[in-house]
């Protein structure tokens, strides 16, 4: 429910000024104008704009509560008519009962009544209209807000979605290599099954770290390496060169171990031979870019990786970033494939994320 605009203490403090200098001032139009004495004339002041508060406030509360989607506009001004008429009949009612033997007061009073309702009405009418559009914005402001957090919510829920669908990913390959194992090298199977019980705790460690420190990252994509060698043996080759001023640096994590990954099953699936990974983390003009290189056979059918985990880490940069091209993949000379990911470091990641 939004707030009564008469519950905000800046609006207090502003009302109890104006309803003072409201008071003062119509004191001083009956004493200097109407010729009538200090007492009829702050009596008057006093009781009127007594009534035109309370019809305010009354006003306020209505419309807090209740407000018709449909014709508002008439709402507005019937309300503002009663009130303003209880309002003017009251008060002078009471002035009336004070003043009884003021024959001169009485008289003004009596006459003025109906100047006194038009008076009383435009400025119930001018509260009433100032009250809907604060209410009016009021909705607004917590429907967008409310928008907005639905979108975050909807968004993080995806990027845990997108996180956690690639540990399975990596889980299911990992699985089929350990039994492969089992059959031609049993001792190995068993070392990279203890390998694979420590990454996968890391990764229970870090489920709810969003963001990540380059170091943390590549100690994580060392112990995947080394559950990838214990499978490979001397076929993979790796040359790992990291910049020694990125290592404070963050992205996201598990963001990473998808493309290596993927650089692993293009390199080596299709080929008997030693081959080559390289993976080359540094900075520039404040942007985290890390490169990852493997070599592939062209003829082989979607050899550069355009499968779940690239679509995934493209997805959840677009979420992050709002940004469709910090994942970049490439073919180069030499049947290399090269895959970048540019991870930008202007962000308050810490608070934005």
């Amino acid at each position: 429910m939004v707030n009564n605009p008469l519950l905000s203490k800046s609006v207090q403090k502003a009302g109890a000024t104006l309803f003072a200098a409201w008071i003062v001032a119509f004191v001083l139009l009956f004493y200097y104008t109407l010729n009538f004495n200090w007492y009829a004339s702050v009596a008057d002041s006093v009781i009127t704009n007594t009534f035109l508060a309370v019809s305010c406030f009354i006003v306020g509360m209505i419309l807090k509560f209740y407000q018709p989607k449909q014709e508002i506009v008439l709402f507005v001004i019937i309300l503002a008519i009663a009130l303003s008429v209880s309002a003017s009949f009251f008060s002078t009612y009471l002035l009336n009962i004070i003043f009884n033997r003021y024959q001169v007061y009485i008289s003004f009073l009596n006459f003025s009544m109906p100047f006194r309702s038009i008076i009383l009405f435009v400025f119930i009418a001018w509260c009433a209209f100032a009250n809907v559009l604060w209410y009016r914005l009021e909705e607004q402001s917590e429907m967008q807000e409310r928008l907005f957090n639905t979108q975050n919510l909807a968004k993080e829920a995806e990027l845990n979605k997108l996180r956690h669908q690639l540990q399975p990913h990596f889980l299911f390959n990992s699985l089929n290599s350990v039994y492969a194992l089992t059959i031609v090298n049993p001792k190995e199977a068993g070392t990279m099954i203890t390998k694979l019980a420590s990454f996968l705790r890391g990764t229970l460690k870090r489920d709810d770290e969003v963001w990540v420190s380059v170091a943390e990252e590549m100690e994580y994509i060392q112990l995947y390496l080394d559950i990838e060698k214990v499978r490979f043996s001397h076929r993979l080759n790796l040359d790992i060169q990291i910049a020694e001023e990125t290592m404070g640096l963050t992205l996201p994590g598990t963001l990473l171990q998808p493309i290596v990954e993927n650089a692993i099953k293009f390199g080596l699936y299709n080929t008997s031979a030693a081959i080559l990974i390289s993976v080359d983390v540094k900075v520039e003009n404040n942007i985290l870019k890390i490169n990852v290189q493997n070599p592939f056979d062209p003829g082989t059918k979607s050899s550069g990786g355009t499968g779940f985990g690239l679509t995934a880490i493209r997805r959840r940069l677009y979420l992050l970033f709002a940004d469709n091209n910090l994942l970049q993949t490439a073919t180069l000379e030499g049947n290399i494939y090269s895959t970048t990911l540019k991870i930008p470091q202007k962000y308050d990641q810490n608070n934005t994320h």
